[in-house]
């Protein structure tokens, strides 16, 4: 049975309140006869607790002028609540503009849920001296191409990993990815509605994932609309603009050269308009160019690109609310969380 607030209250002489003067989560289980688990979690994860009960342990918080300290949370809870974010891309930085967007949806929700929170790339955190443990973190988000031997590690030492921008099979581990499929659909679908018969695809070497998933939808979605898959057509290049518009000469040197090119990323795509330019071709008059990932370059080229739009921030959002379900020990974790895509048309197609 509750313990009476009000009757805790009026015990409480001014005197006997000085020994208060630090007060722990301590006084308020005893002022409020709740556990200190329940107190705990009154504090750490509010909709838990009845809404009753909140109101009881904050409002013995506010008599005894009482805020909960962070390391003391996690020394009660057996929990740091620090969460790491590690771009696993080679090369990579936090400049990096697709992973930016991850970064700052991290950010917002692990500001909301009060997480600390550690960036860095995944060749810097392993190369650093301390380890994930002796950084005390609790969950790992890892951005990218995150190697099975890297995912094991952590796991191994019971720290909580989701994925995003990737997804492995057969590990067990949460991933938040784009809707990789039915983004290459919107572009190519628009292509043929265009009139478009000879498309080219231009396929940045990105993670496995990532370019099989491209690359299964641009065979799939092209033959389902009754189009050949000329392999001549699909070619792989370093995802740089340089890398790009060598690839891409080539395709345009051709004689049966096509008229539309989906790029895989826009990156791939400027690289494209660049060696259509050198070639004297006009956009979209003579080549039709599309990209995906909607950038900000997209709106700085003339014509601006159409590209495919993903919500890079809602993802790394995601990736936070699912770690939050793991470290509370929630049941049904989703596996795979899909973010949907949204091709934006301009004027280079």
């Amino acid at each position: 049975m509750l313990v009476s607030l009000d009757n805790k209250r009026k015990r409480l002489s001014f005197v006997g309140l000085r020994k208060y003067m630090n007060p722990t989560i301590y006084d308020v289980a005893r002022l409020t006869g709740l556990s200190i688990a329940t107190v705990s979690r009154a504090f750490s994860n509010p909709e838990l607790v009845r809404e009753k009960t909140r109101q009881r342990v904050f409002e013995a918080a506010g008599v005894l002028h009482y805020s909960p300290n962070a390391i003391a949370q996690a020394m009660a809870l057996q929990r740091t609540n620090k969460i790491a974010f590690l771009i696993c891309k080679e090369g990579a930085t936090i400049l990096d503009e697709f992973y930016a967007g991850i970064c700052n949806g991290i950010m917002r929700a692990t500001n909301r849920l009060d997480y600390e929170l550690v960036i860095s790339t995944a060749a810097d955190w392993k190369s650093a001296a301390g380890t994930s443990k002796n950084k005390q973190v609790e969950g790992v988000i890892l951005g990218g191409n995150a190697r099975p031997d890297m995912i094991s590690e952590f796991q191994s030492r019971k720290v909580s990993v989701v994925l995003v921008n990737n997804l492995i099979p057969g590990l067990g581990v949460p991933c938040v990815v784009s809707d990789e499929y039915g983004g290459v659909r919107q572009a190519l679908e628009y292509l043929i509605n265009q009139g478009h018969r000879n498309i080219a695809m231009l396929a940045g070497r990105f993670s496995p994932y990532i370019l099989n998933e491209r690359y299964r939808a641009f065979s799939e979605i092209v033959q389902a609309h009754g189009l050949p898959v000329d392999t001549c057509y699909i070619k792989l290049c370093d995802p740089t603009v340089e890398g790009a518009a060598e690839a891409c000469r080539e395709l345009l040197s051709r004689e049966d050269r096509p008229t539309a090119i989906f790029s895989t990323n826009d990156v791939v795509a400027v690289g494209a308009m660049k060696a259509a330019r050198r070639l004297g071709l006009r956009i979209p008059e003579d080549l039709a160019v599309t990209g995906l990932d909607d950038s900000s370059v997209c709106r700085m080229l003339e014509p601006e690109l159409t590209s495919v739009h993903i919500d890079c921030c809602e993802m790394g959002e995601l990736s936070v609310r699912i770690m939050k379900e793991l470290l509370s020990g929630e049941k049904g974790v989703p596996q795979v969380t899909v973010v949907p895509t949204e091709l934006q048309i301009r004027g280079s197609a």
